[in-house]
This record gives structure tokens, sequence and C-alpha cells, in this order.
């Protein structure tokens, strides 16, 4: 949409001919779908559906999440505007990318919540697009990795995190965002040797078979070092990109449920972010973000240009396969 039409066309994420293109209009004013792309559930010739997962009540300790998607939504309206920077690729342009709104579900029945967010993503990834999914708390990567998992067989991972999310929890009912990665292995919906986790802080007993890149070798060794070893670990083959939020150290994204100091800088996450071009990443999330801590938006706006990020990647690894 051009400038000019903006003046006459309110509102783009309804009002917008097309799926393509950018959105020239008041960033403070209008619908406040993810970079003003068109809010639908027809996923005719969409190449990439934006959804968002408004869930909390798998947390150890503070609620939050559940206002994640709706501010990293918000906090995207900054961006829609120009082609990434950094990236010899324009996915805004070149992909069909639509707003697939949030999943719907009764917080009163958290039991039934896993089962409805897997046919959630099933449904889309049935119909052909990829999923790039704002959170939410961290469990909800199990759900989405059972559906990924249905189309594609065990997965690579990258899970960039201040945990590991992998303490030992083999009853399969529980509902908890610590150890959902390590349902996922024992589930066999992951493979730990093509996975990675990138920021980690916290101590776990058993690593289960991935990479560990904690968060000191990344200041240590630097982002080219951290990133050359994820590519290795996980090849060629599927994989997928989940970014806790809280990755990043509190001086960075304090509005999340479970802070840790020492994390990786904002800029350390863009460079190693842009730097995994070239990985066959065929969905993602970023989870974690809690807008009631951080009163600057801040934490929203690195989730926001975190998931600008992951589209980046999926679109790479679309054009260059």
């Amino acid at each position: 949409m051009a400038l000019e039409d903006a003046k006459t066309e309110a509102d783009t994420a309804f009002t917008r001919k097309g799926l393509r293109g950018y959105a020239f209009e008041n960033a403070f004013g209008g619908a406040t779908s993810f970079l003003r792309r068109n809010y639908t559930k027809d996923l005719t010739g969409v190449d990439l559906a934006v959804t968002g997962v408004p869930f909390d009540q798998a947390v150890t300790h503070r609620s939050g999440t559940r206002f994640g998607p709706r501010a990293i939504r918000e906090a995207s309206a900054l961006q829609p505007y120009d082609p990434p920077y950094g990236w010899p690729t324009n996915p805004l342009e070149e992909l069909a990318i639509v707003d697939y709104g949030d999943l719907a579900f009764d917080y009163a029945k958290v039991a039934d919540f896993p089962d409805r967010l897997t046919d959630h993503i099933r449904t889309v990834l049935a119909a052909g697009p990829g999923t790039i999914t704002l959170g939410g708390d961290h469990f909800i990567t199990l759900p989405i990795l059972r559906a990924y998992a249905e189309k594609f067989g065990p997965l690579g991972v990258i899970q960039f995190d201040a945990h590991s999310d992998l303490w030992p929890d083999d009853d399969l009912t529980r509902i908890d965002h610590g150890t959902m990665m390590y349902k996922a292995v024992k589930t066999g919906l992951v493979d730990p040797r093509r996975s990675v986790q990138i920021g980690i802080r916290t101590t776990t007993e058993d690593d289960l078979g991935f990479t560990v890149i904690d968060a000191r070798e990344v200041h240590e060794k630097g982002v080219a070092h951290a990133v050359a070893l994820a590519k290795d670990i996980v090849g060629d083959d599927p994989a997928y990109l989940t970014f806790d939020i809280d990755a990043l150290d509190p001086a960075f994204a304090p509005g999340t449920g479970t802070p840790v100091w020492g994390g990786l800088a904002s800029w350390q996450a863009a460079a190693m972010l842009r730097d995994l071009a070239g990985i066959n990443m065929v969905g993602g999330d970023v989870v974690e973000v809690s807008p009631p801590y951080d009163t600057t938006g801040a934490t929203a706006i690195a989730g926001a240009h975190v998931a600008y990020e992951l589209i980046c990647l999926y679109h790479w690894a679309r054009t260059q396969r």
C-alpha cells in the first residue's frame, strides 16, 4: 500500500487488497495486527501465519504472559514501514503473511488446552503455511511441536533461553513451562542431537543430549562462535526456533516471569538471529513476554523484533531451497 493510499484507506489490517506490502499508516492508531498484516482466517495463498497464544497457566512464578501477544502486536506497529535491516530479503513484499488471530480456548479448562493448541497449529500446517507464534508462556511450544513433528518428523530445535526447560517430569498430564522440552525429547518430538540451547544460565543436571551454549560462552567466545556451532548442530534438516525472551538480560527485557541476570544483550540476539540465515527453519515462536512487569514496553518491543527476525529466517529458508 502506498503512502497516498493510506490517506483514504484506514486500518490496513482489514482494508488491504492483497496479502503483501507495507503499511504506511499512523503507528499510534488502527488495528494492532502483527506488522499491520491482514487479520484473516482464510489461509488461501498464504505463506506464513502469525498467531497468538495468550496462555500463562503453566508458569512457576509470575503470571502475565497472557497479555504478551497483544503487547507484541502493538509494539510491531513501529516496524512495517521499511525492509528489515541487515537482511538481503524483503518478506513483507515477497511473502503472503497474515495475522491469524489468537487461539480461542476456555481458560477454566486448562487440561483441554494442549490438544486445542495442537489442533490450531495442525490446521494451519495442513493448509500449507508455516507459523510464527506469539506467546504466552513457554509451555505452548510443546503442543506446537506436536503438530510440527506430525508433519516433519522429529525436529532439530534452536532454543534461546535462560532456562533449559529440561527438568524431569514423566507425568504427561502436567502443564509446566519448565518441563516442556524434557517432554518434547522423551516423546520423540525433538532430536536432541540436532538441537542447541543458547543463553542458558541456570543449572540443569541432565541436558538430554542438547548442545548448550550458555550465556557466558556467548559473551567470551562471541556471536560468530555460537552461530557456527548452532548451524553445525542443526544441519539442513527441518528446524524449529523458540525464543524465550528471558534469554535477554533483564536490563533489556525486564518484563518476564523468571528473569535471570547475566543474559544476552539485545545486539547479541539480533546478530545471532540474522546470522542463522540458512537454517531450514519451518516455524518458530517468541514466548514469555509479560507486559505487567515492564512499564516501558521495552520487552514487548524486543519480542516484536524477534518475531520479525523469525519471519526473515523463515523467508530465507524458503527462498534458498
